[in-house]
C-alpha cells in the first residue's frame, strides 16, 4: 500500500484497495445531508453510541446474514445437514467494530495465550498471520483444494496434534471461506460441515471448545456463481462458530464498519475488550451504513460493484492468457479482488527474489505468495506464487501491469 501511494508511476497489482471510481460519493453525501437535516437523528449521530453497536444496525445485520443463509440453502442441491437455527441470528450476539480487522484482532486477544495453536488455510490472509505472530501463536497450515479446505489433511493435522499431546493448546480454525484472500477459492458447505465435525470430535481431548472462525469479508463481492450458506447453519454452530464480515468492502472502505456474530459467552468478553479499545464504533459511520441499507442505496451500489469487479476480473484473466499463459497458471475467481497465480517451471517469487526485483524494475508490484503461508515447520513454505489484485487498478493499468509482469518473468528466462 505504501509503495502504491508513494510511487504513483508504479502499477500496483498488490494492494487490496477497492475500485476508486466506484466509491459511492454521491450516495454518501446525500445520506450525511439527510442525517444532519433530521433533528431526530442529527445529534444522536454525532454522539457516542453503545459499545455493542447501534441496535438498528445490529438487527439489520443479523437479518442480512440469516436471509443470505436461507436463500443459499434453498438454491443449492448440496446436502450438508444445514438448516437455520433462529436462536443463532440474534442482535445481542453481534458486535459492531471498526472494520472486520478489529473483530479479528479482538478475538485473537480473547481466545489465545502465547504458545497456543491456530489452524489456518495454506495459504491464508497474511494480515491475520501478523496478528497471530504478534500474540505469540503457533500456526499450522491446512492445505487448500478448489472446493476449499482439504478436510483429509485437516484430520491428519488434528491426529498429529493429538499424538503430540498438543490438542489442549488448539483453540481455533480460521477460514476465509468466500473468494478467499489470496486464492479466490470459496469453501463448499460440505467442507465446512466436515471441518466443524472434526473440530467437535477433538474437543474431548482438547478439554475445551475449539472454534471455527469464518471470515466472510468477501461474501458480498461474488460476481458469478451461487452463494454458499455459512457455517452458522450447521449442527453445533451455536457453541462453536464465529462469523465475521464487513460493510467496508461492499460499500466504502473509508467507512470502517465491520461485525462479528458469535456465541453469547464469547461475545460478552469481546464487548468488554471493545470498550477498552474505543467505547464503541463511530456512531456517525454506523448511521451512514444504516441509512444506506434502509434506503436501498447499499444494495444498489453492491449490484453495480459486483458487475464492475466481474468486468475487471475478466480483463485480468484475458491479459494473463495473452501475456503470461506460458509463464503462469492460475485460478479463475468467482468473486473478491484477487487472482492467485503460480509460476510454471522453476523460479521463485518472494520479496528477495530476482523476479520481485525485476517486476519493480518494470514498475509493477505484486504480493509474493510466500507471505500468505504460515511459519509451519511441518512443511516447506511455497515460494513460487503471486497474489494479483484487480481491485484498485484501472482496466488499462491491469492489462499493462500484467504485460509488465510477463516481461519481468521473460527477462529472467532469456526470452
Amino acid at each position: 500500500m505504501d509503495q502504491a501511494l508513494s510511487h504513483p508511476h508504479i502499477i500496483s497489482l498488490a494492494a487490496g484497495f477497492t475500485d476508486n471510481p466506484s466509491l459511492p460519493v454521491e450516495e454518501t453525501r446525500e445520506i450525511v445531508q439527510e442525517l444532519l437535516a433530521d433533528e431526530r437523528l442529527a445529534r444522536p449521530s454525532l454522539q457516542y453510541g453503545s459499545t455493542l453497536g447501534d441496535a438498528a444496525l445490529r438487527r439489520r445485520t443479523v437479518d442480512r446474514i440469516r436471509d443470505g443463509d436461507f436463500a443459499a440453502l434453498k438454491s443449492t442441491a448440496e446436502d450438508a445437514g444445514g438448516r437455520l437455527n433462529e436462536s443463532i441470528y440474534q442482535p445481542q450476539s453481534l458486535q459492531i467494530t471498526h472494520g472486520s480487522q478489529q473483530i479479528l484482532y479482538m478475538l485473537t486477544e480473547v481466545l489465545f495465550d502465547p504458545g497456543d495453536i491456530v489452524l489456518v488455510e495454506d495459504p491464508t490472509y497474511f494480515v491475520f498471520l501478523g496478528m497471530a505472530q504478534s500474540h505469540g501463536l503457533r500456526c499450522r497450515g491446512v492445505r487448500m483444494t478448489p472446493e476449499g479446505i482439504d478436510v483429509g489433511h485437516l484430520e491428519t493435522v488434528l491426529q498429529s496434534l493429538r499424538k503430540a499431546g498438543e490438542l489442549p493448546r488448539l483453540k481455533m480454525l480460521y477460514l476465509v471461506s468466500y473468494s478467499q484472500n489470496p486464492s479466490g477459492v470459496t469453501t463448499s458447505l460440505a467442507r465446512k460441515a466436515e471441518a466443524l465435525r472434526l473440530l467437535r470430535s477433538c474437543e474431548k481431548h482438547a478439554g475445551h471448545t475449539v472454534y471455527l472462525l469464518e471470515d466472510a469479508a468477501y461474501r458480498d463481492l461474488r460476481f458469478r456463481g451461487s452463494d454458499v450458506a455459512s457455517a452458522l447453519v450447521l449442527p453445533g454452530a451455536a457453541k462453536r462458530v464465529i462469523y465475521t464480515s464487513t460493510y467496508s468492502k461492499p460499500f466504502a472502505t473509508g467507512i470502517r464498519v465491520g461485525y462479528g456474530l458469535m456465541p453469547a459467552a464469547l461475545g460478552r468478553v469481546v464487548t468488554r475488550i471493545k470498550g477498552n479499545h474505543d467505547f464503541g464504533t463511530a456512531h456517525l459511520l454506523q448511521r451512514i451504513v444504516i441509512r444506506a441499507l434502509e434506503s436501498g442505496r447499499f444494495d444498489g451500489h453492491l449490484t453495480a460493484l459486483q458487475r464492475r469487479y466481474g468486468q475487471k476480473a475478466a480483463v485480468m484473466g484475458r491479459a494473463l492468457r495473452e501475456q503470461c499463459g506460458d509463464l503462469l497458471e492460475w485460478v479463475e475467481p468467482s468473486g473478491g479482488l484477487y487472482y492467485w497465480a503460480r509460476l510454471r517451471g522453476r523460479g521463485t517469487s518472494g520479496p528477495k527474489s530476482r523476479l520481485f526485483k525485476a517486476a519493480l524494475k518494470e514498475d509493477v508490484l505484486y504480493v509474493p505468495g510466500a507471505l500468505c503461508y504460515a511459519d509451519d515447520r511441518t512443511r516447506l513454505k511455497p515460494d513460487n506464487e503471486l497474489r494479483l489484485s484487480f481491485g484498485n487498478a484501472s482496466e488499462e493499468h491491469i492489462a499493462e501491469g500484467i504485460a509488465r509482469l510477463g516481461r519481468a518473468i521473460r527477462s529472467l528466462r532469456g526470452r
